[in-house]
């Protein structure tokens, strides 16, 4: 007998610190508590959650030469924190821009910096409108400064109301529940405008 037979089975039986009990809602809460929460995962935002990367480094580049951490820098500046694009989308961006010849390199404080050639120049004037401003449609989606407060708030909310199910007596357990129960209906009252 080999020493990990015992570690087989099911997969949801392997997991280490995994309890059965009642109180495991299939998901954690943050810190202390797991690791994240509903709808979010771990690690930086997936595609199709920040702005253009395109269009935004066109136009900063239109502005001023720039390497990629200053792009990355000035995007999150520009959408008040909204969106802040990894190294692993600005890059590959870039030179994709090289290739089509809108962009080109030069070496500048030790750092290869990219400049907009005659052709980018061209394309930028031509496609601005098309291009938008993709800092301000990524601080002003779900993400932007309220989103943000607002995740922030529940995320709280969510971390008390599981201690209390994790510590807290049957009575405080439901008393929590009512909570949230009365939660969840007051915000279908907020979207319905009805003020009792």
């Amino acid at each position: 007998m080999r020493n990990n037979d015992m570690n087989r089975g099911r997969p949801e039986e392997r997991r280490r610190g995994r309890r059965d009990d009642t109180r495991d809602f299939g998901w954690d809460v943050g810190p202390g508590c797991g690791h994240g929460y509903p709808g979010r995962r771990r690690g930086r935002r997936r595609a199709g959650r920040g702005g253009d990367v395109r269009a935004a480094a066109l136009l900063l580049l239109a502005e001023n030469p720039a390497h990629g951490y200053q792009l990355i820098q000035e995007i999150a500046e520009r959408s008040e924190g909204a969106w802040t694009p990894s190294p692993g989308s600005i890059y590959p961006v870039l030179q994709q821009l090289e290739d089509e010849g809108l962009i080109e390199f030069e070496r500048v404080n030790g750092r290869n910096t990219a400049t907009l050639t005659d052709d980018g120049n061209t394309y930028v004037e031509e496609h601005r409108e098309e291009l938008g401003s993709p800092w301000e449609d990524a601080s002003r989606g779900a993400e932007g400064a309220a989103g943000r407060e607002m995740g922030q708030a529940l995320k709280g909310f969510v971390i008390a109301w599981r201690q209390v199910m994790h510590s807290g007596t049957a009575d405080q357990q439901a008393k929590a529940n009512a909570v949230v129960d009365d939660a969840r209906k007051a915000m279908y009252r907020i979207l319905a405008d009805d003020e009792s």
